[in-house]
């Protein structure tokens, strides 16, 4: 099996095309490399405002956002709070845990189990796909 570098994602409200008004929620997301971290640093807008690394960032790694297959900067500024902090997340689990999954737990049992980002699917204890679960997101 070839190492993984591209990880799909699926944003919870998504990005709205303000020339079109289409809604991109399927994007792709790669690895981030040394290069990728390193480079946002001497960005003017990252020396103005720290917090603006993450919108540097992200505007690096993610390859697709819907049929977008550029992704700049304005694009990351112009998503929904949810969205940026979905793709925050999400960025972490892939670059820093390999798997992007959650651990939840059902509000009416309290039931505890992961949740696959990528998927949707409901993940078994040892991170291996379980048996019920819904079969994606959204």
């Amino acid at each position: 099996m070839a190492f993984k570098t591209e990880f799909h994602f699926r944003l919870p409200r998504g990005f709205v095309d303000p020339d079109t008004g289409k809604v991109h929620r399927d994007g792709t997301m790669r690895l981030a490399t040394a290069k990728d971290e390193i480079g946002p640093l001497q960005d003017y807008r990252v020396q103005a405002n720290r917090a603006y690394l993450v919108i540097v960032l992200l505007s690096r790694v993610i390859t697709r956002l819907g049929d977008m297959e550029s992704i700049s900067v304005n694009t990351i500024e112009n998503l929904f709070s949810t969205d940026l902090a979905y793709l925050q997340e999400f960025y972490r689990k892939i670059n820093e845990e390999g798997a992007p999954h959650l651990h939840v737990s059902c509000p009416a049992c309290n039931h505890e189990f992961d949740v696959d980002l990528v998927t949707g699917n409901i993940l078994g204890g040892d991170g291996e796909e379980g048996g019920a679960g819904p079969s994606g997101p959204g």
